[in-house]
């Protein structure tokens, strides 16, 4: 009789999770959230977050950097979304000067580093990591071909080049904005613009995607892509026979960083998430894909990044590229747009 009323016991200790599990699963609150983070990145993330806020739920939404800017900034009327992350902080200035952010400074965020921290009043956005421009050059089509690898900028536009680099196009890639935006900033607009005509006409085409100029320089369809540093780190680190190069006369950068949308009716919750983003466990989860990270002492260098990458970012205003950004993208699509690749149309 005890055996038989262990076997009962646990039976229907087993039939009150089943029939719990389907409860608990539909407490948990689905946050929606806009994000511009690699596709790898999703899970673990995912992951992480709900196993500090086990009551939400996240279900992404994921495109290209500047997709996911346009879109939030057409649904103002009708949001869908509760949170951004993952996102190139000068379009969440973009979003704060529009009224679409909450302000809400999370809990920790004055442990990390300052440009990381929103400066303007009214906190409303805090960063997560950063990347910046580098050059994926193919080391084996160079040597068949006697082509000498850049080390200034300047030495992408000499003949020998010419049809040969491929870039990441501003208006859908946050890498192809910054380094338009570096090189506005550092050389002066009158330069920055000579300097982008002159590279235009060695340029193969604009790519809707940031990671693929350098796929393309490792498989040696173009000698020369233009992408960000961890990305062309992972893309070597397969063995593809590339180079990782940052400019001696500086590169443009921008950091991704995460808000909560105004309107988001889940605010609470979203408070939550944002804390565990700005925390040093979430920081050390950005390290794996990041090497510039807000969280002092978080960041791991992979063996074969570039040396002195993060000493060679120029000296960059986000705020002066979130407030020129529509500016310098209509400049940008009207003298170099006819060599952009455009993404699909969504089916």
């Amino acid at each position: 009789m005890r055996h038989r009323s262990a076997i009962t016991g646990l039976v229907l200790t087993l039939m009150a999770g089943w029939l719990s599990a389907p409860a608990a699963a539909a407490e948990r609150t689905r946050l929606i959230v806009y994000t511009a983070l690699e596709p790898e990145q999703h899970g673990p993330v995912k992951a992480a977050i709900e196993a500090a806020v086990p009551e939400v739920e996240i279900a992404w939404v994921w495109d290209q950097t500047g997709i996911i800017t346009d879109r939030v900034l057409e649904e103002r009327r009708e949001p869908r979304a509760d949170m951004v992350l993952g996102l190139a902080a000068t379009s969440l200035q973009l979003f704060k000067k529009a009224d679409l952010l909450l302000p809400y400074r999370p809990a920790g965020a004055e442990a990390l580093r300052p440009p990381f921290r929103d400066a303007g009043p009214a906190y409303a956005w805090t960063g997560m990591d950063a990347y910046l421009g580098v050059v994926c050059f193919n080391t084996a089509l160079g040597e068949r071909q006697r082509l000498s690898p850049p080390v200034f900028w300047r030495d992408l536009l000499g003949p020998a080049l010419k049809g040969r680099i491929a870039m990441p196009n501003p208006a859908y890639t946050g890498t192809g904005y910054l380094l338009v935006a570096g090189w506005l900033q550092a050389m002066g607009e009158a330069a920055g613009w000579a300097f982008m005509d002159a590279l235009h006409e060695n340029v193969a085409a604009y790519l809707p995607v940031a990671a693929t100029p350098c796929e393309e320089a490792a498989r040696g369809t173009v000698a020369v892509g233009l992408t960000y540093d961890m990305r062309a780190a992972e893309i070597r680190a397969r063995g593809a026979p590339i180079r990782i190069l940052v400019p001696a006369d500086g590169v443009g950068w921008e950091l991704e960083a995460f808000a909560i949308l105004a309107s988001s009716p889940h605010r609470a919750l979203a408070q939550r998430v944002a804390d565990w983003a700005a925390s040093r466990e979430a920081n050390a989860l950005y390290a794996q894909t990041f090497a510039v990270v807000a969280h002092p002492g978080a960041a791991r260098l992979p063996a074969n990044y570039p040396p002195h990458a993060e000493a060679r970012m120029i000296r960059n205003d986000l705020a002066w590229m979130a407030e020129n950004r529509p500016r310098i993208l209509a400049e940008w699509t009207r003298r170099y747009g006819a060599k952009a690749v455009h993404p699909p149309e969504p089916r």
